[in-house]
């Protein structure tokens, strides 16, 4: 587990690392597209995964108790906090969307910069309105906002993909579990999920300041 760990500290690693980079590289840019995600719900996730961090940590104590139901109930209560974290994910994301914001062929610049300043919520439309558009062309900038959200997308969705992952190995788990499968004397693979979900935890820790805070309050609007 601490191998396979070690090669996620640097797959992870080295997105955090080309995020800094460019963040260097074009700081104006990225602060701003920093200022349109919502720092509100990315807090709220935050203290979603501190939750399910605890009760994780129920789970690995209750397998060195030998208590196979109360591994069962701890970690059913850990998918359910990831589950909400995706939930508030997904909300942030539709959003995300609606502003044009996702980095294809429809991203928008302009538009997702108006609808920020402006504080509007639009619903999701194929395209953003054309004179946005035309802006985005004469801009240099709206490359650099491009590459934001492209990391910003790929980061987040990656860490979703492994709370998914774990969401998985939790299950075949509590079936081992249920069944008496624990005991005092072994329960290494309950103990490396924990650090395993507190890996994926940790991801996040990261990430928040990092896309939603990091000169935020610099950012003009």
């Amino acid at each position: 587990m601490w191998m396979f760990l070690s090669t996620e500290v640097l797959f992870f690693g080295g997105m955090f690392g080309a995020y800094t980079v460019y963040r260097y590289k074009f700081e104006k840019v990225f602060e701003q597209a920093s200022n349109i995600l919502d720092p509100l719900l990315g807090g709220i996730n935050t203290i979603i995964l501190l939750f399910s961090s605890v009760t994780m940590a129920l789970a690995v104590r209750s397998a060195q108790q030998g208590k196979g139901k109360a591994i069962v109930g701890w970690m059913a209560a850990t998918i359910i906090f990831g589950l909400a974290f995706l939930g508030v994910k997904a909300f942030e994301w539709k959003h995300d969307f609606a502003i044009h914001v996702f980095p294809t062929k429809d991203f928008c610049w302009s538009y997702a910069r108006e609808m920020h300043k402006t504080h509007q919520h639009p619903e999701y439309k194929p395209n953003a309105p054309a004179k946005f558009y035309e802006e985005d062309a004469k801009n240099p900038e709206s490359k650099q906002g491009k590459l934001f959200f492209f990391l910003y997308f790929t980061m987040t969705g990656l860490h979703g993909l492994h709370m998914i992952i774990g969401f998985g190995i939790m299950a075949v788990i509590m079936v081992y579990a249920w069944n008496g499968y624990y005991t005092k004397n072994y329960f290494v693979p309950v103990e490396s999920v924990g650090l395993y979900w507190h890996f994926v935890d940790l991801v996040w820790i990261f990430l928040y300041p990092l896309l939603y805070l990091l000169g935020a309050h610099l950012a003009s609007h």
